[in-house]
């Protein structure tokens, strides 16, 4: 894929916002001699806002999700009060006045001059925001959403109406994407025009959705397995799709969202998670030669600006920078880790919302992959804003690996535990591949780790991947069901490391993996199995009411309610 400029990208972006939003003084005019209409419009102004705003939509549900599964880290110690309805008023305005009106637009002005292939990106996006709202938040408008005036309360169509339409959308991409278009988008930041590779992205979203309807519709499984049959979707890394950031610091800002929320002027702005990093360091043997389960790609996911932890493997207590390290762990924490983990990986427990200690230059940061951080070289250096690889990241919205963990949950599902066993380490082949050379060529190669912090035994990168790759083996091959679907479930989420939607909607579809850390409040309440609709819809639509609460199921989620399951809130 090519590297994007996003800087010119967004001149045209900003230069048609300009031309639709002039204003004229002659109040009695009933068009504005300023603004561009329908028929006058360049559709690549619209396809580039459109492309831009739709990674920013990802971002966000991508965090929600990673959040709720100890991918990233939650704010909140009451599943019913931490994410409050006004935070997704946002991403909804977004979705519905931003980028499906551009899109209904745009298809407008694409159909009359036979533009398929931009008509056939729009359909891609606006099917995957339609399964993504369902997924979050239920039961959405759909059918009266884009009607205008026409209709200022539009009802809500059931969520299993919504995935219908969402898959006949795809299928109508993929034939617009296989026609001869009469010009192609002047900027496609996702495939460069490469309109087989769009084909393998949408059959891979329906995917997606087939996997996610498989408790309730009997014709899932075998509709995802015939895509998979037909081999047309995407499974190496260079299908992958994603949206690719740039460094631009300022006017505009082109950056990674990850990385600008922090590598700041005065440090880091966010925290990492504790449980994530715990299980992806592993454990190390008596003789510290051999660290068990430790991955490599923990040193990409995350940058350690210090080489201890305060309170945590027996480095000094602060009370200042981590005053829980001076703390014994909460009694229904028994065996998870808390506080923080051993040298350096600094973050924060699940649902901790205390204040924000002066920590910006010491915990740990997001790292080199997916947001452009930096790459943890056991250098320890305090990182600020511009540092690392500036932000020049990605958003990934599909990848190769996830459909690999898709296929093995077929396999475990039908009892195939053995061709689970391989597709899942197929996942996790490409998943480090992907990882490891996302870094710099010259920080990525010829990798030696010493023995300075304490740490693991002088070896070669390569030599980390083997131990890991033999060590999870052994554990997979010593564990029952459902252990192995918990050496799944981890495997899973670690691989969607930057967009945890698949891992929310895995979470509550199968109730895996039960070895999460649990939430810092003993009783935090019901798990959210969906959330709250946005404020700016529940309040101002007459056909609209807000939930009673966080417990309401969407459609194909027919397990146990909650609290209950999942079984770690």
């Amino acid at each position: 894929m090519k590297q994007i400029n996003y800087l010119i990208k967004l001149m045209f972006f900003c230069g048609a916002l300009f031309l639709t939003s002039c204003e004229t003084t002659e109040l009695d005019l009933t068009e504005n001699p300023n603004a561009l209409t329908p028929t006058q419009a360049n559709p690549d102004f619209f396809m580039n806002a459109i492309q831009e705003d739709f990674a920013r939509f990802v971002e966000t549900f991508g965090r929600r999700g990673a959040e709720l599964t100890r991918i990233d880290y939650m704010n909140g110690r009451d599943y019913t009060n931490a994410y409050s309805p006004a935070n997704f008023d946002g991403v909804w305005r977004s979705a519905y006045t931003g980028m499906m009106q551009d899109i209904k637009v745009m298809n407008e002005i694409a159909t009359e001059s036979n533009l398929t292939h931009h008509i056939g990106m729009g359909q891609v996006f606006q099917a995957y925001i339609m399964l993504t709202l369902v997924d979050f938040f239920g039961d959405v408008p759909y059918t009266e959403a884009l009607l205008g005036s026409e209709n200022l309360n539009p009802i809500a169509d059931s969520g299993e109406s919504v995935y219908t339409a969402a898959l006949g959308l795809l299928d109508a991409a993929i034939a617009n994407f296989g026609s001869e278009a009469a010009a192609d988008p002047q900027y496609d930041f996702f495939y460069d025009g490469n309109w087989s590779q769009w084909i393998k992205a949408a059959n891979t979203i329906k995917m997606k959705a087939y996997m996610a309807t498989r408790l309730v519709d009997g014709s899932a499984l075998s509709n995802f397995n015939a895509i998979v049959s037909s081999g047309n979707y995407i499974s190496n890394k260079a299908d992958d799709f994603q949206f690719t950031w740039g460094t631009n610091e300022i006017q505009p800002d082109t950056r990674h969202p990850r990385y600008s929320g922090s590598y700041t002027p005065t440090g880091g702005g966010d925290y990492m998670s504790n449980s994530l990093m715990d299980y992806m360091t592993g454990k190390d043997d008596a003789a510290y030669s051999n660290p068990i389960n430790f991955d490599i790609r923990t040193l990409f996911y995350f940058y350690r600006q210090v080489s201890q932890t305060p309170g945590i493997g027996g480095a000094p207590a602060d009370e200042e920078t981590l005053e829980c390290g001076l703390y014994t762990a909460p009694a229904h924490y028994d065996g998870y880790t808390y506080c923080g983990v051993p040298k350096g990986w600094w973050g924060r427990d699940h649902g901790n919302d205390n204040g924000i200690p002066p920590d910006g230059f010491l915990r740990a940061l997001v790292g080199v992959y997916p947001a452009g951080g930096a790459l943890d070289d056991l250098s320890y250096d305090s990182k600020k804003n511009g540092d690392g690889n500036g932000g020049n990241g990605i958003t990934p919205v599909m990848l190769s690996s996830w459909t690999d963990f898709m296929i093995a949950e077929t396999k475990m599902f039908n009892g195939d535990a053995a061709g689970a066993k391989t597709s899942m380490f197929n996942g996790i082949d490409k998943s480090i591949d992907k990882v490891i050379n996302f870094a710099p060529t010259s920080a990525r190669f010829n990798w030696i780790f010493g023995t300075a912090d304490g740490g693991p035994a002088l070896a070669l990168a390569s030599d980390y991947i083997s131990w890991f790759k033999s060590d999870l083996e052994a554990d997979w091959n010593a564990a029952d069901a459902s252990g192995k679907w918990d050496i799944l479930a981890m495997q899973y989420f670690v691989a969607s490391y930057g967009n945890g939607i698949d891992s929310y909607n895995f979470y509550r579809r199968t109730g895996y993996p039960t070895t999460l850390q649990p939430n810092i409040e003993p009783n935090p309440g019901g798990f959210i199995r969906s959330f709250f609709y946005p404020a700016n819809y529940a309040n101002t639509n007459a056909n609209a009411s807000q939930k009673d609460g966080v417990g309401v199921q969407v459609f194909w989620d027919t397990n146990a309610p909650s609290p209950g399951f999942p079984i770690a809130n």
